[in-house]
């Protein structure tokens, strides 16, 4: 489905008291917002992603899935500095007449909701009856939570965390570094850093994976290598790493790349609220906690520290052959922990009303 576009024609002042003339966002809907404005599942997508979360999360939502759009109002906003049709480096930067490139200004976490609640305006939103997203969309998601605490009656943060570790943050200025040292990076061309971004690419994997998911899936040599001499040949590994690098240099950008990776870094609920544990405290949604076993990017403790600050949170721990990416990979098991979650709290709240009910009469 075509993304549709959001324009927000007004003065807009980010965290770092940058100001923007405006900013535009390209949104995907499914499905209709009910007569009682309850159905709408808002999805938040992770660093790569786009808005269309029936692309890269069928399992979980389209017809048929957990989240169907006969039931439910589903909306993805791409978040801004990707490459996928929201404001950009690329995009045309009015006050110099060409885009932005290098200049771009960092959209923080808390940027990227301030954003969405003027798309929520637009689309007549009250109240979002599910919130999910994993990875830097759980980011956004819990940001969003603290920020308007009776707008989400359940939110499902996946594989995410409070503030990023400065584990992550090591990640990602490694991957910058890479971009950096790409002599055409000070290039003002949309190809400009591309041959850094493979190689950035490359190294995200790693944290994206472990080193069990490399042993048993890349172990041995190249096939297309195997009858050269030995110092020709290459390991699967390697020839997984180039993959992936040269695959992502072809669907995305390392502009966007770069600033992104800046905005997971400013993650901190806790920043300007006294603390993160208080930040925390304040979320009033029913609360389900998502890690995934094997993650060696947002560890289990990350998420365990969520459970632990957020009222009433549960938590639930899947395994995964795929580390990190198990939050994209396993939607079979996320499906099924989410709905017995999300039918326990209904089934809780409609016996409390029918035990109210019997006391008032």
């Amino acid at each position: 489905m075509p993304y549709q576009d959001f324009k927000y024609n007004h003065l807009f002042t980010l965290e770092s008291g940058k100001t923007l003339p405006g900013f535009h966002l390209a949104y995907t809907t499914y499905g209709r917002l009910n007569e009682a404005k309850d159905n709408v599942v808002w999805v938040f997508h992770a660093l790569t992603a786009n808005s269309d979360p029936q692309e890269w999360w069928p399992g979980l939502v389209g017809t048929g899935r957990f989240f169907d759009p006969e039931k439910y109002f589903i909306v993805c906003a791409n978040m801004p500095g990707s490459f996928y049709g929201s404001i950009n480096p690329l995009s045309l930067n009015f006050e110099t007449g060409e885009s932005y490139y290098h200049g771009f200004p960092v959209f923080t976490i808390r940027d990227m909701v301030k954003t969405y609640r003027h798309l929520k305006e637009y689309l007549k939103i009250d109240k979002i009856y599910v919130g999910l997203g994993g990875s830097m969309g759980g980011q956004q998601l819990l940001e969003w939570a603290i920020e308007e605490p009776t707008l989400f009656d359940f939110i499902i943060p996946i594989a995410t965390n409070a503030q990023h570790s400065p584990w992550g943050i090591a990640f990602n200025s490694s991957q910058r570094w890479c971009i950096e040292n790409d002599t055409s990076w000070k290039n003002k061309s949309k190809d400009a850093g591309l041959e850094g971004l493979k190689i950035a690419r490359s190294i995200a994997l790693i944290s994206y994976r472990n080193y069990s998911t490399y042993n048993e899936d890349q172990k041995g040599i190249a096939d297309t290598t195997k009858d050269q001499p030995i110092d020709e040949q290459l390991f699967k590994a390697e020839t997984y790493q180039h993959y992936q690098g040269e695959k992502l240099a072809q669907r995305f950008n390392a502009f966007s790349y770069y600033f992104l990776s800046k905005s997971m870094d400013t993650h901190n609920v806790g920043r300007d609220r006294e603390s993160v544990e208080k930040a925390l405290e304040i979320i009033l949604a029913k609360t389900l906690v998502i890690g995934i076993s094997t993650d060696i990017l947002f560890p289990v403790t990350e998420q365990k520290y969520l459970a632990e600050n957020i009222p009433y949170a549960e938590l639930s721990i899947i395994h995964s052959h795929y580390g990190h990416d198990g939050f994209l990979l396993e939607y079979e098991q996320i499906e099924v922990v989410i709905k017995g979650f999300i039918n326990k709290k209904r089934l809780s709240e409609y016996n409390y009303l029918i035990e109210l009910s019997k006391q008032s009469a």
